[in-house]
């Protein structure tokens, strides 16, 4: 069975890409360079056919949201306060036993009712999370732990959250968080 090979011309474009791509190679031996393409003659006239109407002009970009603040730590002077007993946390929400699922809508309604009641410092118990049982391959445990910090540094929360730091031992230690709160913006 015989094949047919069809060739097509190359356009002009294509020579003119072709020959500058093979001016940076280094040709095969006993091989010689493409000869250089001839440029294109421009046509001096433009027919009345030939002109086209420009698209309207693009919409100006829109300006960009300011970049949220980075988040940041809870004060030191606020720490040694929490402590030493002299400042008690606003409010407290306890993740313990949730699944991520459960203690992630509850965590975003716990932050929106807090701000919302003006308060400034929250704790959010998230358990320390312990050994894996019977060494199981999926089993994981401390989940709630990991993942709450991870979701106080998403941007959808950042309009609630200015910080967080880990708990002293009186309030659960690394098993707690101490959570900065944003003012609430009044309206008007």
């Amino acid at each position: 069975m015989t094949r047919k090979s069809r060739t097509r011309q190359l356009s002009p474009e294509e020579k003119r890409l072709w020959s500058h791509v093979a001016r940076h190679v280094k040709p095969m031996q006993g091989k010689a360079l493409p000869p250089e393409p001839e440029p294109e003659a421009k046509p001096t006239t433009i027919s009345a056919t030939a002109v086209t109407k420009l698209p309207p002009a693009l919409p100006p970009l829109p300006l960009k949201k300011p970049a949220l603040p980075p988040i940041a730590p809870v004060e030191r002077k606020t720490l040694q306060a929490l402590r030493r007993g002299r400042k008690d946390v606003d409010s407290v929400i306890d993740l313990h036993g949730m699944r991520q699922e459960e203690a992630h809508f509850a965590l975003l309604s716990f932050l929106h009712r807090a701000q919302g009641s003006g308060h400034a410092l929250v704790l959010v118990i998230t358990g320390k999370g312990g050994a894996a049982i019977n060494n199981g391959l999926f089993e994981e445990r401390g989940v709630l732990r990991r993942m709450v910090p991870h979701w106080l540094r998403l941007p959808d929360l950042r309009h609630l959250v200015i910080g967080f730091e880990e708990a002293s031992p009186q309030h659960g230690g690394s098993g707690a968080l101490y959570v900065r709160l944003r003012r609430r913006r009044s309206v008007g």
